[in-house]
């Protein structure tokens, strides 16, 4: 579980997130959404402790996340960050082997325990025929499989994504977050693609010039009128096969955003 409080994060001078609070509990998908700029993926890093708030407490499981140390901070929270280098010279197997390092000593060798970890992941994630490719190699969508095997092999039942689907066709961005969400672990999302939103989250907040604007479910959420306040856009919400789905249109073409609902 994670949860923070009124926190406040900012670079310089200026406060960049503003008393934002979240809760993700034990299995949720908790998705931060907003415009550009509004401080999603600096709040994302301040879950993981990458970022001190100045104000409030992001806590994990009772224990204040700034009071963990590195190593049991990481066997407990897994990120997949956008920054993470794709070029690396290494096998897929051992990508995902980088992912048991918070479980040995430092300078010990990696057991077989280890390996059957990483085996395991592989399979969970459906890349075990990848194992013995050199990574910089994979798709898109083949790597950001590959570094979600490495959060299994690390075993931590917090995981934290910043914009997993970008790059990836629409394929793989739903087969990912899909996956993600059968893994059974407290995660926390930063999307872009509301719809995408809409149908793999269990909770949202959107963020809007640092502040949280709204929260709850993506029915409470992604309303009309709240997305043409916050992206000044028309939205006709439609429920297909039993999903929340939204259909756009620009602010200034109402008609259009009829005439595509009711197509």
């Amino acid at each position: 579980m994670i949860t923070a409080t009124d926190v406040s994060v900012g670079y310089g001078g200026k406060l960049v997130v503003k008393s934002v609070g979240l809760h993700a509990g034990p299995g949720e998908v908790v998705g931060l959404i907003g415009p550009n700029g509004s401080g999603k993926s600096t709040f994302l890093r301040t879950l993981y402790a990458a970022l001190r708030p100045r104000a409030g407490l992001v806590v994990l499981d009772g224990q204040p996340v700034t009071a963990l140390r590195g190593t049991e901070l990481a066997r407990r929270v897994a990120v997949v960050a956008q920054e993470t280098p794709t070029d690396l010279p290494v096998s897929v197997a051992d990508m995902v082997l980088l992912g048991r390092a918070p479980h040995r000593k430092a300078l010990a060798a990696f057991t077989r325990e280890d390996h059957q970890a990483v085996a395991a992941a592989l399979s969970r994630v459906g890349a075990r025929d990848l194992a013995d490719r050199p990574y910089s190699t994979l798709s898109g969508g083949e790597k950001q499989r590959v570094l979600v095997a490495r959060t299994l092999a690390q075993q931590a039942d917090h995981l934290l994504l910043d914009e997993p689907t970008n790059h990836l066709d629409i394929r793989y961005q739903h087969e990912l977050l899909r996956m993600v969400g059968q893994l059974g672990v407290t995660t926390v999302v930063v999307l872009h693609d509301l719809n995408l939103a809409a149908r793999y989250c269990t909770k949202l907040v959107m963020l809007e010039d640092g502040q949280a604007v709204a929260s709850g479910t993506p029915e409470e959420v992604l309303t009309p009128e709240m997305l043409l306040r916050v992206y000044g856009i028309h939205v006709e919400p439609v429920s297909v096969r039993g999903c929340l789905q939204l259909v756009f249109s620009m602010a200034d073409e109402p008609a259009m955003a009829q005439s595509g609902a009711a197509g």
